[in-house]
């Protein structure tokens, strides 16, 4: 009989966590202080992280020992299972051999709990009492609550205003963790009161939210701030997700021509394509890595590659990524987690230096897939992991259009119970593609920080 998932044993979590940082060609420019321009130092962050998690933004060692209490806390849902698509191969009478490796059987819904737990792990470590954050879907918010409960701290949680009215059980399950959650832009900061001075009715948006708990951060000597995506420590964590699904995919006796992964801010597109991109710069595998991404927010395929603030407010340091500027409002689309304007550095150096690809796909035809799969395979795909669905079938509609076998690996990277509102809408006949304005990037785009 042939098998349909590809399962792991707890023995077989990874140990460590890969750095890329250690394989690249080209490092990442350095982050920048926002007030002297100048490469920031350890010294410019810790009013907002504890020093573990700074060393680890910077680490060039290929690879970073896990703690034994995060290895034991991953075992709660690690290691998350693979499934062969073999019903979606059926439906598309396609050659290719279609895989998928789920992240969304996760207490949180997605890959998100794989860095919240070991931040809040570290900064526990580092005698914080208290975290806050942003979340634009909430999966991420879900996770940092969960990992703040488990190791007894308060966490304070900015969801982009959009998502908090779109899904506001995601709200009632981070207030369940023990979370305080306000729907941002909010009256609690500075900078959330000088976007509604502009703007009353303003659907938010991440570097919002950012400039939010960054700012109730820093005037907090017990506060630190916590990001789920974009930052090198955060990739790095999430490089869990493509090591088992190497091992699981050798247990199958395959290996990928390409991985699709959604990509937003960069973490989940990081955490299962940088270990294959590992064997591509060692070993020269042909494997494409590909982030699938909206066209509404299309950060790598329409944004510039530039110095860049990682918030509204201009508060963080500068990074070098691609970037629709930070004053870009994306169009109020369903999958929350993608509507950030930039990307990780280290995704944005890899895809400058060509290592890696990027394609923007419509709403409306990344429900069509979310469906198509959900009455397939059995799983309703959060709306940011179906832009991988949707790239992972055109791509064996390809095949079979070529009569060539393809092995196609797609990061699966959260269930889309929280989403049925949107479902619902696209069903309905009722759902937008919600392009975004080229006016309005243009206009954004000049407003990027001359360095």
């Amino acid at each position: 009989m042939r098998e349909k998932k590809i399962l792991l044993t707890e023995r077989e979590i990874p140990t460590h966590w890969y750095n890329v940082m250690a394989d690249m060609p080209n490092l990442p420019k350095p982050p920048l202080n926002p007030a002297t321009g100048q490469p920031a130092g350890p010294e410019d962050l810790t009013a907002i992280f504890p020093m573990e998690l700074i060393k680890q933004e910077a680490a060039t060692e290929r690879w970073i020992e896990i703690p034994e209490p995060v290895r034991e806390l991953y075992k709660i849902w690690r290691p998350t299972p693979m499934f062969r698509a073999y019903q979606l191969e059926k439906e598309l009478d396609t050659p290719a051999h279609i895989y998928y490796k789920y992240e969304g059987v996760s207490p949180a819904g997605s890959h998100k709990l794989n860095t919240a737990i070991p931040q809040a792990y570290y900064n526990k470590e580092a005698g914080i009492k208290r975290l806050t954050t942003e979340t634009g879907a909430g999966q991420w918010g879900t996770s940092i609550s969960m990992a703040c409960q488990f190791f007894g701290l308060e966490c304070q949680v900015y969801m982009v205003k959009i998502s908090y009215n779109q899904k506001p059980y995601r709200r009632i399950l981070m207030n369940t963790f023990g979370a305080n959650v306000a729907a941002s832009p909010s009256e609690l900061t500075e900078a959330g009161r000088a976007v509604l001075a502009e703007n009353p009715d303003s659907n938010g948006s991440l570097g919002i939210a950012i400039s939010e708990a960054v700012e109730d951060a820093a005037k907090r000597g017990d506060t630190n701030y916590s990001l789920g995506s974009v930052l090198n420590h955060v990739c790095l964590h999430q490089t869990i997700i493509g090591q088992e699904a190497k091992l699981q995919l050798e247990k199958a006796g395959e290996y990928p021509d390409v991985v699709f992964a959604s990509c937003g801010g960069g973490s989940n597109f990081a955490g299962i394509a940088f270990p294959f991109l590992m064997d591509k710069l060692q070993q020269g595998k042909n494997v494409r890595l590909v982030a699938v991404e909206p066209s509404a927010c299309p950060t790598l395929t329409r944004g510039t590659f530039s110095y860049d603030f990682g918030d509204v407010a201009k508060m963080t340091p500068l990074l070098m990524m691609y970037t629709l500027g930070h004053a870009f409002m994306p169009p109020g689309i369903h999958a929350g987690g993608l509507r950030y304007h930039g990307d990780s550095p280290l995704v944005s150096q890899l895809y400058h230096d060509g290592l890696v690809e990027a394609v923007a796909y419509d709403q409306t035809a990344v429900f069509e897939a979310a469906v198509q799969f959900s009455r397939t395979e059995g799983i309703v795909p959060a709306p940011e992991s179906a832009h991988a669905v949707r790239a992972a079938i055109d791509e064996a509609v390809r095949a079979r259009e070529a009569g060539e076998k393809k092995v196609i690996l797609i990061g699966l990277s959260g269930h889309g119970h929280f989403d049925m509102s949107a479902y619902e809408s696209y069903l309905s006949g009722e759902l937008p593609d919600a392009p975004h304005s080229d006016e309005a990037l243009a206009e954004s785009l000049q407003r990027l920080p001359k360095v």
